[in-house]
Order: C-alpha cells, then sequence, then structure tokens
C-alpha cells in the first residue's frame, strides 16, 4: 500500500511550516506540521485525502497547503501542530525594503510580447478545428535577490493593507537549505465548500487602476464596455457552470458580472453559487474538475496548457495552483495562487499573468502583467527595474 502520510521530526514542526490564509472574512493561521500528506496529483487527491483522515486518530483535524498548477504535479499539503487563534493584525513594521536589488525577467518583456503574438496566431490558425484553444493565459515572472533576507511577516502586513484581498502563506516543498514559501494577496476564490453550499468567484478581463479618480472611473467605465475582455471572461464563467451543473440542485450566477476591484487593479468578476444534490460530495473532487479554471489556464484546458507549455519557458510552479484547507469531512476553501512570490531567504520570484484570446493586442497584454506585478512589488518596496519606490517617486 501507498503510504498514506510522512511524520515530520519534531525539529520540523516549527516556523518552516507556518501557514496562512486570511479572507476578508476569515483568518486561518497554523504553525508546525505533524506530518505531510502523500504528495501526489491532483486527480489522486480526494482518496489520499480519505485515506489520511481514516488513518489519522490524533491532531488537528486538517490539512493545509498548495496545489501546483500542472494537475500532474506533486501537491503540498500537511497537518499543521498549531491553530493560532486570535484576530492580531499582520504587522508592516520591520527593517525598511533593501535599497540594492537585482532583477532579471524571465522572459523579457519583449519576448513575452512577441509570445502573445505567436499565442494569438495559434489562436487564429486553429479556430473552427476540433482542438480549437478559444483562450490560453500566458505569464512571465521576475527573479529577484536581495542584499538582506525578505521578511515575510513584513510583506504579509504590507499586503494585508488592501482589505479586498486574501493574503496567504504556503509553505513549498524544500529543494535546498532555505524552506521557500509562496506568498501573496489574491482576489480569486476558486472553490468554497461548507457542507451543501459551494461557491466559486472568477476573474476574467482586466484594466490597471489610477491613481487619479477620474481616470480610475474611466478605466473600470472601459472595461464594462470591452467586448474582449466580456469575451475572455464568459469562456471562464460559462466553464465552472458547465462543471458544477452535474452535482447541483442549483447553480447561479444571480449577481451577474460586475467589477471587482483590488488596490492596483480592476477586474471582472462573477459569483457562482451552488447547492451540492449530495452535500458529502468532497471538495477534492471538485478541485479536480475545476482546476485549473480558463481564468490561469485557457480552454479547452489540455490543449490550453500544451499551448503554454510550449510557448511560456518555463515552469509556473505553484504559481497559478490554490491555496487553502480540507477538513475530516471534505469541506475547504481554495483561492486562485495569483499575485503571489516565491519567497526564500534574500530571494523571490513574482508572477504575472494574461489571458489571450484572438483580438488581444501584445503591448496592451504586457502592460497588464507590469500591472499585476505591482500588488508583490509595492509590497517589497520596489519597481520592476528593482528600484526603491521612494526614490523612483522623487
Amino acid at each position: 500500500m501507498a503510504k498514506i502520510f510522512s511524520p515530520l521530526a519534531a525539529s520540523t514542526a516549527n516556523a518552516s511550516h507556518e501557514f496562512l490564509l486570511a479572507t476578508p472574512d476569515r483568518r486561518l493561521r497554523t504553525q508546525g506540521a505533524l506530518c505531510e500528506l502523500e504528495r501526489g496529483p491532483l486527480i489522486s487527491l480526494r482518496e489520499r485525502v480519505e485515506r489520511f483522515f481514516a488513518s489519522r486518530t490524533d491532531g488537528i483535524p486538517l490539512l493545509v497547503g498548495a496545489l501546483p498548477f500542472d494537475v500532474l504535479a506533486d501537491d503540498y499539503l500537511f497537518q499543521p501542530a498549531h491553530e493560532v487563534s486570535g484576530e492580531s493584525k499582520l504587522s508592516a513594521e520591520g527593517p525598511a525594503a533593501s535599497s540594492r536589488w537585482i532583477v532579471k525577467q524571465e522572459p523579457a518583456a519583449k519576448d513575452f510580447a512577441e509570445a502573445v503574438s505567436h499565442c494569438v496566431k495559434a489562436l487564429s490558425e486553429n479556430a473552427g478545428s476540433a482542438s480549437h484553444v478559444r483562450k490560453a493565459v500566458l505569464s512571465r515572472s521576475l527573479v529577484l535577490e536581495s542584499d538582506s533576507a525578505i521578511s515575510i511577516p513584513r510583506l504579509l502586513g504590507r499586503l494585508a493593507h488592501d482589505p479586498s484581498v486574501t493574503q496567504f502563506r504556503a509553505p513549498l516543498p524544500q529543494t535546498s537549505a532555505l524552506q521557500p514559501s509562496l506568498v501573496g494577496a489574491t482576489p480569486e476564490l476558486l472553490l468554497s465548500k461548507r457542507g451543501a453550499t459551494i461557491v466559486s468567484h472568477p476573474l476574467a478581463g482586466s484594466s490597471r487602476r489610477s491613481a487619479d479618480p477620474v481616470l480610475d472611473r474611466q478605466a473600470m467605465r472601459a472595461l464594462l464596455a470591452s467586448e474582449k475582455d466580456h469575451r475572455e471572461h464568459r469562456i471562464v464563467t460559462e466553464m465552472i457552470l458547465d462543471t458544477l451543473s452535474p452535482y447541483c440542485l442549483t447553480v447561479n450566477a444571480s449577481e451577474g458580472t460586475t467589477i471587482r476591484s483590488t488596490a492596483s487593479m480592476h477586474h471582472l468578476g462573477t459569483r457562482i453559487v451552488g447547492k451540492l444534490k449530495d452535500e458529502a460530495t468532497p471538495v477534492a473532487e471538485l478541485l479536480a474538475l475545476l482546476h485549473p479554471t480558463p481564468a490561469v489556464c485557457g480552454l479547452p484546458r489540455r490543449e490550453a496548457a500544451d499551448l503554454i507549455s510550449r510557448i511560456e519557458g518555463y515552469d509556473r510552479g505553484f504559481y497559478a495552483g490554490a491555496v487553502g484547507w480540507i477538513d475530516e469531512v471534505q469541506n475547504g476553501e481554495w483561492y486562485v495562487s495569483i499575485r503571489c512570490a516565491e519567497v526564500a531567504g534574500r530571494h523571490a520570484r513574482v508572477f504575472a499573468g494574461a489571458g489571450i484570446v484572438v483580438g488581444s493586442d501584445p503591448q496592451k497584454e504586457t502592460e497588464e502583467t507590469s500591472a499585476k506585478f505591482a500588488a508583490m512589488l509595492n509590497a517589497l518596496g520596489i519597481d520592476e527595474q528593482g528600484r526603491p519606490l521612494q526614490e523612483h517617486a522623487a
């Protein structure tokens, strides 16, 4: 029989396994880890979770962690040692941001724009075929190196200044002396399941916010009027509704498509609510059906993922995956891991993506990724070239 879980040494049950999921409505924070769930692909998550809770009789009846973008790659979930109670606020206090950063673009902005052009061409050429890709999400990253260790508590504290998003911190598999963490502030709920009630709130179609109130309202109106952005958004919402409908007595988006705004971006968003036919339906089963949605991958999913792997040129890892929890009755809450960075010591990799459809403009899509970098870069105190924001502003 395959190993169900891996007990961790006492030395492992420390701050290296801190987990945080702070939504606008509730907060889950844990410290330490008793054991790790047997790692595996998303398709086997339901079975692994069921076997885990059937075999464990001690500790918190909870698994927390992260899912990667690639559904065939191994996830990373663990049973926490302690749940931290209380509503203590995340602190932005700490050492000032480093004045010296090395930034490497992977890929460079001009190469990303060229990749978008290739993608649009591929979407146009395959139109009408059985495997026609209607949308593909391309991403790029910034590899950062600081002259001092990056403070994750301070980073989370700065991200907490935007109350509209969900802050998260999840440990990732350790491949060196340092335990990496996935840290971010996501606006997108992949799936929440509590009893028979399920909720998803996908986002697709975006515009950058402006500090000028007049220009900001113009950006919002332009987004609401954009045929291209609404087409991109419908691809996502229709897939989620079609996927969840067979499991539900009712499922609808009664509020329609509205603007979902964060500190740096406006998004088109649709809140989808369903009532399950069987409230015992495991959240892991639904996750396996939904992830990755067209908001971070494309449609059809397999063909879009293949196109992304050919064009994008790097491994996303846990970016555009999901962060969340599952309990012993397979309720859970999972957020899409966007607006995030992998952080370890003095190093970080920041990610941003853009949905590509026929009609996408390479320059505008590149500018959109720069706008999406801003959430993490502002929290780090630098711009896309690694310059301190205070100095750049002067």
